[in-house]
């Protein structure tokens, strides 16, 4: 993680931040590097403008936190977005430190958990703005991920049966294998997700989507019969 700063008042705030996450490398402008001193943490004092590391920062951190406006931070990164699956997840907090906002890679990249463990030590509010979270409902990008479940589906799957479960169409979650605590939304499971044990129960006409967690192998014809609407996932051998 990078904590960075442009500003005076974004410098202290990173340094108050820094203290709380000896891991995290501190990146501010040169001008404020006296500030940073007796930090425990990496300090990369910059000169000149913040534009010409985002390159650098972008392929060397896993998340980077701006104390900077949205704004300035989108024009920072718009030169280098890639995918979300490959760009790192960007965080942004204000001067005040009084709300924590994920911008870029929520969910494959990680910045929305960032964002609540951030605002647990800030005191601060997480603005959490994807939609899966919005509608208190299944995240299918990352199902099972803290459970170490392997995603298996072509993205236009991901893409269409993700924006399904957000719309509330029916949807079939089948769980052959894996732990069972996968949930841990706020509340019941939401009433358009149906659960199965088994694929051969389910009925491909009344359902927009098929979640199956397995890890028998998938036969070409299944795919074909759930053309554009399953997204497999695999729990780790040993796994109950």
């Amino acid at each position: 993680m990078a904590l960075i700063a442009v500003t005076k008042p974004g410098a202290l705030q990173v340094r108050g931040l820094a203290q709380r996450l000896p891991r995290a490398t501190v990146v501010v402008a040169a001008g404020h590097a006296a500030l940073m001193d007796g930090l425990a943490n990496q300090v990369i004092a910059y000169p000149g403008a913040l534009s010409g590391r985002m390159a650098g920062l972008f392929s060397a951190f896993d998340q980077l936190v701006f104390f900077l406006s949205v704004g300035a931070v989108v024009r920072l990164i718009a030169p280098h977005l890639g995918s979300k699956y490959q760009d790192p997840g960007v965080l942004v907090i204000d001067s005040a430190a009084r709300f924590v906002i994920p911008v870029l890679s929520g969910h494959v990249g990680g910045a929305n958990a960032y964002a609540e463990r951030l605002a647990a030590l800030l005191g601060a509010t997480a603005v959490i703005t994807t939609a899966s979270e919005g509608a208190n409902t299944i995240a299918v990008d990352i199902l099972g991920r803290e459970l170490g479940w392997r995603l298996e589906a072509p993205k236009p799957n991901l893409t269409r049966v993700a924006a399904r479960v957000v719309d509330g169409e029916a949807i079939a979650l089948v769980q052959e294998a894996g732990a069972r605590d996968w949930w841990s939304g706020p509340g019941p499971l939401p009433e358009n997700i149906h659960l199965y044990s088994a694929v051969e129960a389910v009925d491909p006409d009344r359902y927009s989507g098929v979640l199956l967690v397995t890890r028998r192998a998938i036969p070409a014809d299944l795919w074909q019969r759930l053309a554009g609407r399953l997204v497999v996932y695999r729990p780790p051998a040993g796994q109950p």
